[in-house]
């Protein structure tokens, strides 16, 4: 989708690129993501209003260290290289880049030479964050350095001339105190940003480009899971095109309690658009049996997926588009259009329109991050319930269960589930705690109920706060809470005789089980 004013950031495998993106975007002004090996002609053919060089886990002296084409610096585009990118810019315009002394993790301490341009409005010392081993130890010429700390004489460089800023501490994690200052300054004072980039600014970028793609008699089929991504998407559709949206909601019996009926509720009352249920429970089921390797899980339910939808679209008829609400998250986790690894599979992200018969795909949230679909959900007019209901992965509770799937454990986590989700509310924080769920772990232990052994299932209670879904930290609830949360589901759920608590970061863990 053409923004107006963009900012590419080139991807060299950072850990932390990810929140570059976000902090960008929180600036209200849009970025991307995209490989760091994206040819100079492609980078420039998109018109970046900016450009930032991401981390990265390589030495630039490696024979295969990621390289760029030096002629972007000659592009009169202005540049942020940050870690990795501020010692590949000091590398390939003739600086020196050397084994640091002291390698440096974590918070430091570092001086401002000037509190003027890059660092602007902060402070003279500042405490930030850094992760590295090799550093610039000599500028290349036209530049000069402007920060240092006690074991990094070149901790930022800048050519003003050039516009070429440099830093080896990271402005994007939360840690570095001033970071999202030293952003702004780069986006406002080198790359001379409006910072008009707003969700009702992007929803009517959006419907714009739905309607003039899907045209005057266009049809679009949307796969409908009922969540918040394919219902802002359904919304969006609507506002497009109207009544020559289908909705298909496929009921793999995988959802939360009472959400099937929520999900055929709200969109034949909320849409007066087509909408169809498709129960196919006994299928995935069925197909689940015996699976116990989460990836293998994925794929079945994804193929399922696929199947059934392929069904449902033969049924209706011949419709041109198809639509689903595949999120930013979604595309880096699965390794799409970046240098990110694959963490895990999303049965929405990439060859589903084909496999369907269907040569055009409709995806109007691809380049956001969850909490900017909710705020354009919010804008778009849809209930704040909907918009505020929890994250719900795809293959729904296929993956919160360790081990084979059956009916009967879905049972077991779908209350303990609701539960988890009663109290959280009751105590008021399911708008703090930005995504909490149980998990059944597949470990039985020894209990006692009623003066009798038991041996029963251990459910795993995990709750995250998160800004982006792209790092998380475990949700320090209140110790009563979760005595509530455990006394219910021993006493109220068959078969679950033990309750813990996962305390597991993202990274290193991923915020689901599988």
């Amino acid at each position: 989708m053409q923004q107006k004013e963009l900012i590419l950031i080139l991807d060299f495998g950072g850990q932390y690129t990810q929140l570059i993106a976000r902090r960008v975007r929180e600036c209200h002004v849009y970025s991307e993501v995209v490989p760091w090996n994206m040819p100079l002609a492609d980078i420039l053919a998109r018109k970046p209003i900016g450009i930032i060089l991401s981390g990265g886990p390589s030495s630039v002296h490696d024979d295969n260290a990621p390289r760029i084409d030096p002629a972007l610096y000659e592009a009169g585009i202005p540049v942020l290289g940050i870690c990795y990118g501020m010692q590949l810019t000091a590398l390939l315009l003739g600086g020196a880049v050397e084994k640091a002394k002291e390698r440096e993790y974590g918070r430091v301490t570092v001086r401002m030479k000037e509190q003027a341009g890059l660092f602007g409005g902060m402070q003279a010392a500042s405490n930030c964050w850094m992760s590295h081993t090799w550093q610039v130890s000599a500028c290349p010429p036209g530049f000069r350095v402007i920060a240092e700390t006690d074991n990094c004489p070149v901790a930022a460089m800048v050519n003003e001339d050039k516009k070429i800023c440099c830093v080896q501490f990271h402005p994007e994690v939360t840690h570095t105190e001033e970071g999202t200052m030293l952003i702004r300054n780069f986006l406002f004072r080198f790359c001379g940003c409006s910072g008009d980039w707003t969700m009702s600014a992007y929803a009517e970028t959006a419907i714009k480009q739905i309607r003039e793609t899907v045209g005057e008699d266009g049809t679009v089929l949307l796969a409908l899971s009922g969540g918040v991504d394919s219902s802002v998407v359904a919304a969006l559709i609507y506002k497009a095109i109207g009544k020559r949206l289908t909705c298909v909601f496929v009921d793999h019996g995988l959802l939360r309690k009472g959400e099937s009926d929520q999900v055929c509720h709200v969109f034949s009352h909320l849409f007066p658009v087509r909408f169809i249920r498709s129960d196919a429970s006994e299928r995935f089921f069925t197909d689940l049996k015996g699976v116990t390797e989460p990836e293998e899980k994925r794929h079945i339910i994804g193929r399922d997926f696929i199947e059934v939808f392929k069904k449902e679209a033969a049924a209706l008829g011949k419709l041109d588009y198809f639509a689903q609400g595949t999120i930013y998250p979604d595309v880096i986790e699965s390794g799409q259009g970046t240098n990110a690894a694959v963490i895990k599979s999303h049965h929405n992200v990439g060859g589903l329109p084909k496999e369907l018969g269907f040569t055009e795909l409709i995806e109007p949230l691809r380049m956001l991050f969850k909490d900017e679909v909710r705020a354009l959900g919010e804008t778009l007019g849809l209930p704040k319930e909907l918009v505020w209901r929890q994250p719900f992965p795809g293959p729904g509770l296929a993956i919160r269960i360790i081990g084979e799937v059956t009916p009967e454990k879905a049972e077991i986590v779908r209350e303990s589930d609701a539960i988890f989700r009663e109290e959280i509310a009751a105590a008021g924080l399911d708008r703090h705690v930005n995504q909490y769920f149980t998990v059944l772990t597949g470990i039985q232990s020894v209990g006692v109920m009623g003066d009798e052994r038991t041996y029963d299932y251990t459910i795993a209670l995990r709750a995250v706060t998160t800004d982006d879904f792209m790092t998380a930290d475990w949700a320090r609830l209140p110790y009563d809470l979760i005595a509530r949360v455990s006394a219910r589901i021993v006493n109220e759920v068959p078969h679950a005789s033990r309750v813990v608590l996962d305390v597991t970061t993202k990274p290193p863990a991923s915020i689901e089980w599988e």
